[in-house]
């Protein structure tokens, strides 16, 4: 005779939870490993921004946030520690909405807030549509946040096609892609995404970092990059004021 085995459901709650969870993270990771396109701009339309003015001396430290409810939170303490008030975030809205907390403090420490869509999912995948109800969401959820200003849109999973931007400039955003990627989501060691940013910085560099919790050395990683923008006789700015009354620099799809 056959038994029915029944889970409490207290248990089950906690499976589900733990389930969706491992969905979240397998999904990021995922997208993550995608190459991302090359920035581009069109022949005469809309252009993605992937660097400042290189006589500027100023660069742009920026960090993604998808998902997670323990890294973001160390990183505004460095950066507060070594008097970094114009970083630039870019929130998914999906994330911002479950941690105003958070949201605030990046705020309220002077930070730039740009957004990373609502539902983290790759524009160069979706149609037409898809994108403008994901950017008209986030928009939305950003709004009821306080956040009524956001003007720089970096896309989600960092892939994007002529489409999707010719959408985000529709409605009135400006596309931030890097020159430096630090690696930092693959955890390769904190001497390791130092030296992927340190080796490269220069004048008008947007650097990518990330404060989701998949990126788990990024704030040890962050006093040596912060000591070398010093050493090099840098000043970190908001990617609004890099690009800000600059030629910026877009280059051709390969």
């Amino acid at each position: 005779m056959s038994r029915l085995y029944v889970l409490p459901i207290k248990r089950l709650k906690q499976v589900v939870i733990i389930l969706v969870a491992a969905l979240a993270a397998a999904t990021f990771f995922y997208v993550q490993k995608a190459p991302p396109l090359s920035v581009f701009k069109t022949e005469h339309g809309p252009r993605a921004i992937y660097k400042g003015e290189t006589s500027s001396k100023h660069i742009s430290l920026t960090f993604n946030i998808g998902w997670g409810d323990e890294k973001a939170v160390p990183i505004l303490n460095v950066l507060r520690e070594y008097g970094i008030k114009n970083a630039t975030f870019f929130l998914s809205a999906s994330w911002a909405e479950r941690h105003p907390d958070i949201v605030k403090q990046i705020k309220e420490d002077g930070h730039q807030i740009g957004s990373l869509g609502y539902a983290y999912k790759n524009y160069s995948q979706l149609e037409d549509s898809e994108i403008k109800q994901d950017l008209v969401r986030a928009q939305n959820t950003f709004q009821k946040l306080g956040l009524d200003d956001i003007q720089l849109l970096r896309p989600p999973t960092g892939q994007f096609n002529e489409t999707a931007l010719k959408i985000a400039t529709q409605y009135g955003y400006t596309v931030v892609h890097y020159s430096i990627n630090s690696q930092d989501w693959l955890n390769p060691g904190v001497d390791q995404i130092v030296q992927n940013v340190n080796d490269r910085m220069k004048s008008g560099d947007i650097v990518l970092l990330h404060a989701s919790d998949s990126a788990t050395q990024t704030a040890q990683a962050l006093p040596a990059i912060l000591k070398q923008i010093k050493e090099k006789h840098l000043k970190n700015v908001t990617v609004g004021e890099l690009i800000s009354n600059t030629k910026t620099k877009s280059s051709e799809v390969k």
